[in-house]
């Protein structure tokens, strides 16, 4: 098991988002906990889901209706071209889920995600040509990889 697993807190649907993670980054699902008859869901029901995540095991929790997601904490997937940024922006959009700016998305479960070129570090680290980039990106929604590199080129 990794050192450190994010935990998602669901409200009662942690089955439901695990199965749409899943089948958006062809994960896999590890092991499953279920509430037993001292716990406050349920006896027999899910409790918690471990599952994987390109290498990144992921906690999914059903814990009730006391919290939500917001963007304070988001994940991050770098992408290696604008295929892969096209494919899983819009798989997270499906049954819900809403488009931001500057790469991010907030999935139908309330999750944000920002989905990135791997490219993009590079770019921004480049002192000279980073404004020119930094400017293009402020202006979309879902990340336009080959408009980023324009960008850069002429930055």
């Amino acid at each position: 098991m990794d050192k450190i697993s994010p935990c998602l807190w669901f409200d009662g649907n942690a089955e439901q988002a695990v199965a749409f993670y899943l089948s958006v980054f062809d994960g896999e699902e590890i092991d499953r906990l279920y509430y037993n008859s001292a716990g406050p869901g349920p006896a027999g029901s899910v409790l918690s889901i471990n599952f994987r995540l390109y290498g990144q095991t992921f906690i999914a929790l059903n814990g009730g209706d006391e919290v939500s997601f917001n963007h304070a904490l988001s994940l991050f997937v770098n992408c290696d071209h604008q295929q892969e940024i096209d494919q899983l922006w819009d798989r997270l959009l499906a049954n819900g889920g809403r488009s931001l700016h500057c790469g991010w998305v907030q999935d139908q479960f309330g999750v944000y995600w920002q989905i990135v070129p791997r490219s993009l570090d590079t770019m921004l680290q480049d002192k000279q040509r980073a404004p020119a980039v930094m400017s293009a990106l402020l202006k979309m929604s879902k990340l336009d990889l080959p408009a980023l590199e324009a960008a850069y080129q002429q930055g």
